[in-house]
């Protein structure tokens, strides 16, 4: 496929590298010289010099024959004109980066107008992220699939784990819970485990079920939290924005820090059933006063990395039960994950894996299975996918047991009508289902990949 990327910020860049390691032809455009230097010297792309509002410049980047152009400059106002502009030069598909809230709300108004074919919110998709590991506190990180009907929950065994030192057969044969681990990270390893993988303590495991069966393997293990009634949030930008509107529906008390006093006065104005306070909060005595210790839950999104950082680990020595903290720099994320931090986010990572989805969508259009959705996991090196089955085809009615499957590809999971089923060898894949693989290492874009 032939891409165009408007601008090379840390969302533009996410992209650019995943999907640069894709084998896609992929141009970027930026003003500054010296980001394009560091990129072409980093990754296997063409960059242009220039404004991407500018005719001549997207020409010169080859947008008339672009299969997609993806804009993700510093303004929503420049995005949306990239986009139009890029569909009159000839761009088959346009994707912007909106994240103005009163732009978004309306964006479905003016999607036709500004021929745009998908517009991504990274602070609503974020908060979006975080509301459900609020909402079902005992997970590190939640993904969905199938609508929501299907979660990928990923949990750490700590050293008392019941879990510890059983083969997955053993776990499902004394449990009895309906689903499945189909991921393990063990230090720097990951494995895609069989039957016979025996788990250890300090393992993160990612499970996939229905929610219901996950509420089960919680309760049934001994590890699952208390209800999240309660929430501190530091920093007052759009995804705490996002997230207390999110949060107060659900009755949860939600109070919002923000050091700039005008930012308070709008958010007072836009959140009524929120508290917001006016005061620093990297200041542990304000976050005391405010109520720390008795918060159920810790939101660190303020725009500085080192900063959550800091005020994330200061509210796990005050025994908060869940602290979740935004970091954008991935080598920063490295580095709180070795500390014991589980719940960490990143803006730039869930937009990149929306706009991955939407491209290997693109790609197996005229397939036999469409992909749905699609998560990177564990840094990058496994793939979790949702394919929706169209038509008839090689793999469709024949057990899995008799299907030549690749090395560490895995059938987690198969939708079909209102069931949800965790796969055995005699279960078959129909036309209709949905199916979520994941996979390790390989980049998918049909179903028909998981053969060998």
């Amino acid at each position: 496929m032939n891409i165009v990327i408007i601008g090379d910020g840390k969302v533009g860049h996410k992209i650019v590298r995943q999907l640069s390691e894709e084998s896609d032809n992929v141009v970027l455009i930026d003003q500054s010289e010296q980001k394009l230097k560091n990129s072409i010297n980093e990754l296997d792309i063409s960059c242009i010099v220039g404004n991407g509002a500018s005719a001549e410049i997207q020409k010169q980047a080859g947008v008339p024959e672009a299969d997609l152009v993806i804009a993700c400059a510093s303004t929503d106002e420049l995005n949306m004109f990239c986009c139009l502009l890029a569909k009159r030069l000839g761009a088959k598909q346009t994707i912007a980066r909106v994240r103005n809230p009163l732009y978004f709300q309306q964006i479905h108004l003016l999607r036709e107008d500004l021929k745009l074919s998908l517009a991504v919110n990274p602070d609503q998709v974020l908060a979006e992220e975080i509301s459900r590991v609020l909402i079902f506190p005992s997970a590190a990180k939640i993904e969905t699939f199938v609508k929501g009907r299907v979660e990928l929950v990923e949990v750490s065994l700590g050293p008392d784990s019941r879990m510890a030192d059983l083969s997955l057969v053993e776990l499902y044969r004394k449990y009895q819970i309906k689903m499945l681990i189909c991921a393990v990270q063990r230090e720097q390893q990951v494995f895609i485990p069989d039957g016979n993988f025996v788990l250890k303590a300090g393992d993160k495991i990612h499970v996939a079920a229905s929610h219901k069966e996950i509420e089960r393997f919680f309760k049934t293990l001994g590890t699952r939290k208390n209800r999240v009634k309660t929430v501190m949030v530091c920093g007052g930008g759009r995804t705490a924005y996002y997230l207390a509107t999110r949060l107060t529906p659900l009755g949860m008390q939600v109070k919002i820090i923000e050091q700039n006093q005008t930012r308070c006065e709008e958010l007072c104005e836009l959140l009524p059933k929120a508290t917001i306070i006016h005061g620093n909060a990297s200041d542990h005595s304000l976050l005391e006063e405010e109520g720390l210790d008795n918060a159920d839950a810790f939101v660190a999104l303020t725009g500085i990395d080192e900063e959550n950082i800091i005020m994330s680990m200061y509210a796990r020595t005050r025994q908060v039960s869940k602290v979740i903290t935004k970091i954008n720099e991935e080598g920063l994320q490295e580095m709180v994950k070795e500390m014991g931090m589980e719940s960490v986010v990143s803006a730039k990572n869930v937009t990149a894996n929306m706009v991955l989805s939407y491209v290997r969508a693109m790609k197996n259009s005229m397939g036999s299975a469409n992909v749905e959705t699609m998560y990177r996991l564990i840094d990058d090196k496994v793939e979790a996918l949702e394919f929706l089955i169209r038509e008839k085809t090689s793999y469709t009615g024949i057990p899995l047991r008799d299907l030549p499957i690749r090395e560490n590809h895995l059938v987690a999971c198969i939708v079909r009508g209102r069931q949800i089923i965790i796969p055995g060898g005699n279960d078959t894949l129909e036309v209709g289902d949905s199916v979520i693989v994941i996979c390790k290492g390989r980049m998918m874009e049909d179903l028909k990949d998981i053969l060998a």
